[in-house]
């Protein structure tokens, strides 16, 4: 799965009501890819944890604790692209999402869910990059 099928596929899956923690965009996502095949459930983990991993950056999250800064940039990505690229571009538009009332923390469960609900298996598997908070070494350096 590519960047541009990733950002679709949520498109696709945002519930018309604009359900800001993610619950129902979560749900919709896990029944789409719990269709099947394998390799989309693996692809859209691998593009989950890259678009979280670039938001790993100390302008974003100094200050927040691991928990509240992982959850709030799940915001960001189920705000969806154009929001995703509007905070990557202005990184003050951050704080909106840091405030505590918006975190989409079901978004991280969707790959494995729908890797459960298709295979009936746990998921084992890790992502080339990680998004646990602070883990982008290269966001969090002193310029």
């Amino acid at each position: 799965m590519n960047e541009d099928v990733f950002w679709e596929l949520m498109e696709t899956c945002r519930p018309s009501n604009g359900d800001p923690e993610g619950d129902e965009l979560a749900a919709a996502l896990t029944a789409r890819l719990a269709s099947g095949p394998v390799f989309t459930v693996i692809g859209f983990a691998e593009q989950l944890s890259w678009a979280l991993y670039r938001l790993d950056r100390k302008e974003y999250g100094d200050g927040l604790s691991g928990d509240q800064f992982l959850y709030t940039r799940a915001a960001v990505v189920a705000a969806g692209r154009e929001e995703y690229e509007s905070v990557l571009r202005e990184p003050r538009r951050f704080a909106k999402y840091a405030d505590g009332l918006v975190w989409a923390e079901v978004l991280l469960y969707v790959p494995d869910n729908a890797y459960a609900r298709l295979t009936g298996e746990e998921w084992d598997r890790g992502t080339r990059y990680s998004y646990e908070s602070y883990s982008n070494a290269a966001g969090w350096a002193d310029a």
